[in-house]
């Protein structure tokens, strides 16, 4: 049983009432945090504003030191941080160990950037009254930032929101999603352990009511969030004058064009469809194939999927773990059967593995545009396929969706694959690879219903900073 204290302004704190963390594969309860309150939100945001001013005196050398310290720590409690994950969200033990890694980089990632947030030289007398007048801008930090992460990356997606935060100088408090509060708790330790200013860090774990006076509380400036569309809109509605962040997910699609790659367009659609048994907002969940090879993609992509191994994500070999909840088994059935009844075909998988929690890989053919498998987002491990007969149809089809977070393009024509990068309403093309690709420096998120902003600590930081101009007259 792993019990962990909250964080407040750097001080642990423990409280009566917790929160279970269950563990997806088993069901048991193998975790407990504090479960925090609104209460707790003004006391840590008080305590910011102390951080605030700490982090202001510290300079880019001195914040660069203590990111590469996290970065260092975590390195050498690696297998520790992945097994925590795995017990938390049910992801494989590989999957778990990838996240770590992933994590020391953006923390490495964002240390660099702490000394690279640079301001301009501008142009004044480039306008008629600008005449004898110099001016230049600089970014300062921006202000106490409220960061709210998903279950599915809590290490990760925790770091592409705090690591920046430090870097540009921001306090922050940060609620974990419930289902997955420990390793973000024991990821805000080592930055206590590094010597980022106690007061600058804040981690409450809890409910709705907790994110509310988070995003809602006049002295917070950022709002970063990472998480559904609904909760995102309800945010945006509260948040008042605030600098907002969103990643609100996807219903990703993969374009197969008639000249593709079969063999590398099918392993790759079975990677970035299953992984985290699909719960990754850019996991592949529409696949549109070309009519011409629509049957030879459809049995190389079914023999392909039969290969993956199922169950118990702690095994070495397991390709495909637990969905995080028997609620979400139950759901994405129910999307399925909707599919079913409106003419889809389930070709591998549709049912449960062993327990209530390990749905089996699936793959559904010919799903419906007006079926909730193609156009909500799925967050399970089901694949769609559904034939195109021109690349207009299928960028058509790809931007008939509310989301629009990435999407992968399988072609070997230069005018097919232009077409995708000028047409698709996406904030990400993907050119022979899948939409689950993500380097995390580069500039992540989407347009639509996939969110505000962007995600990476160099355009992290950006949201991060407000830009402050200073002008000369240089006039007698």
């Amino acid at each position: 049983m792993i019990k962990l204290p909250m964080i407040i302004g750097g001080e642990p704190v423990d409280k009566e009432e917790k929160i279970d963390v269950i563990y997806p594969y088993t069901q048991q309860v193998i975790g407990q945090a504090p479960k925090g309150s609104p209460e707790d939100v003004e006391k840590a945001i008080q305590r910011a504003k102390v951080g605030f001013e700490k982090l202001k005196k510290l300079s880019a050398y001195e914040k660069y030191k203590i990111l590469m310290k996290v970065a260092s720590l975590l390195e050498e409690r690696k297998e520790e941080f992945a097994k925590t994950v795995v017990y938390e969200v049910g992801k494989t033990i590989r999957e778990a160990r990838t996240e770590v890694e992933r994590c020391i980089t953006t923390i490495t990632l964002s240390a660099e950037e702490a000394k690279r947030i640079h301001g301009e030289y501008v142009h004044i007398d480039a306008v008629p009254n600008g005449l004898g007048k110099k001016g230049f801008y600089f970014r300062e930090p921006a202000g106490i930032v409220a960061a709210i992460t998903p279950f599915n990356f809590p290490l990760n997606l925790t770091a592409h929101k705090i690591a920046p935060s430090i870097a540009a100088g921001c306090p922050f408090v940060l609620k974990p999603s419930e289902r997955t509060p420990l390793s973000p708790i024991m990821l805000c330790q080592l930055f206590l352990e590094a010597g980022v200013p106690k007061e600058a860090v804040s981690v409450i774990p809890g409910y709705a009511d907790v994110g509310q006076a988070m995003t809602t509380h006049p002295d917070v400036r950022v709002v970063s969030f990472t998480g559904s569309l609904k909760v995102g809109e309800i945010i945006s509605k509260q948040a008042g004058l605030k600098k907002i962040i969103m990643e609100l997910g996807s219903n990703s699609a993969v374009v197969v064009d008639k000249d593709a790659n079969l063999e590398k367009a099918v392993k790759k659609t079975v990677l970035g469809g299953f992984a985290v048994a699909g719960q990754v907002c850019i996991s592949v969940q529409r696949v549109l194939v070309h009519q011409d090879i629509a049957d030879q993609f459809q049995q190389m992509l079914k023999e392909e999927v039969s290969k993956l191994k199922f169950g118990d994500p702690m095994e070495e070999d397991t390709d495909v773990g637990p969905v995080i909840a028997v609620d979400e088994v139950n759901r994405i059935q129910s999307w399925i059967q909707e599919a079913v009844n409106k003419g889809a075909k389930v070709v591998e998988g549709g049912d449960v593995a062993e327990g209530k929690t390990v749905l089996k890989p699936t793959v559904v053919f010919d799903v419906p545009e007006e079926t909730k498998l193609f156009y909500e987002e799925a967050f399970a491990p089901v694949i769609t396929v559904k034939p195109f007969k021109d690349i207009d149809e299928a960028l058509r089809l790809v931007n008939r969706s509310n989301y629009g977070l990435q999407v992968g393009v399988f072609t070997n024509n230069l005018k097919n694959a232009w077409k995708f990068i000028q047409g698709a309403e996406v904030g990400g093309v993907i050119i022979n690879d899948i939409p689950t690709f993500r380097a995390d420096n580069m500039p992540y998120g989407g347009v639509k219903g996939s969110g505000i902003g962007r995600e990476g600590p160099k355009f992290a930081i950006e949201d991060y900073t407000e830009i402050k101009m200073v002008v000369f007259d240089l006039t007698e």
